[in-house]
């Protein structure tokens, strides 16, 4: 018996899992557990963390897993290591499920492109102006002293884990976005520099093509490494395709 373990928690998670439940493969989709209300996958859903290389090498087994689709977002990098030596320990066939970066963007030439948070901090206070950060909840502890009597707008979709400064104005809002309205909020709250990082995808793009428009710099984060060695895949279709090929899909 076929059993796929989809490490989920993003929109290409959530259509490949529509598309195995539909083609009728067992599958279970897990979610880290650290959005309050995440979007469910179809089909069945483990929350919460599995311990580690060790945790998640004994559920695979306890399962019987037979194939692991890593489609968790591209900055989720202890995840996809951990996935990367589980299966490898096991000797079972593992996907890297991820949507493409802005790289290929008609105006990531003209952004600067840095490889951690603190050097995008960095990048804005050359520029100057009132930051606009959507980087995640996770990464604003590199902001926090630096900026603390300093205006910034920064966005999120689950409230902070930490109290933020009285000077940021925080926004709670889950993409997509249109570019209209993400270039009046950026009037609204006079941004001077965009920060971002490469998540790619569609559901929020609006704001660099918001930023073009406006003349608003760019700083992006770029994306960390992932385990080397792994199949990829850009979309659930070929995702879908690469579990055919191993015979998952009944005929």
């Amino acid at each position: 018996m076929t059993h796929v373990l989809v490490l989920g928690g993003t929109a290409e998670a959530r259509s490949l899992a529509a598309l195995l439940v539909e083609a009728g493969v067992p599958l279970t989709s897990s979610l880290a557990g650290r959005v309050s209300r995440p979007r469910l996958p179809a089909g069945p859903v483990r929350i919460g963390g599995f311990g580690g290389v060790d945790g998640l090498a004994r559920w695979l087994r306890e399962h019987d897993v037979t194939a692991v689709v890593d489609a968790t977002h591209p900055f989720a990098t202890t995840m996809g290591a951990h996935a990367a030596q589980a299966c490898s320990s096991l000797g079972l066939p593992l996907l890297r499920l991820a949507r493409p970066g802005w790289s290929d963007h008609p105006d990531a030439s003209s952004w600067t492109w840095v490889d951690s948070h603190v050097a995008a901090r960095e990048a804005a206070d050359e520029v100057g102006g009132t930051p606009f950060v959507t980087t995640g909840r996770q990464t604003l502890h590199h902001h926090v002293d630096a900026w603390r009597h300093r205006s910034a707008l920064v966005r999120l979709v689950e409230p902070p884990e930490e109290p933020l400064p009285a000077a940021w104005t925080v926004l709670r809002s889950r993409g997509p976005f249109a570019v209209a309205d993400e270039e009046a909020l950026m009037r609204e709250h006079g941004v001077g520099v965009l920060l971002t990082k490469d998540s790619g995808g569609r559901y929020t793009e609006a704001k660099l093509d918001a930023a073009r428009r406006l003349g608003v710099p760019v700083v992006v984060v770029a994306r960390p490494p992932r385990a080397a060695g792994v199949a990829e895949a850009a979309d659930a279709a070929a995702a879908a395709a690469w579990i055919t090929a191993l015979g998952a899909l009944r005929p």
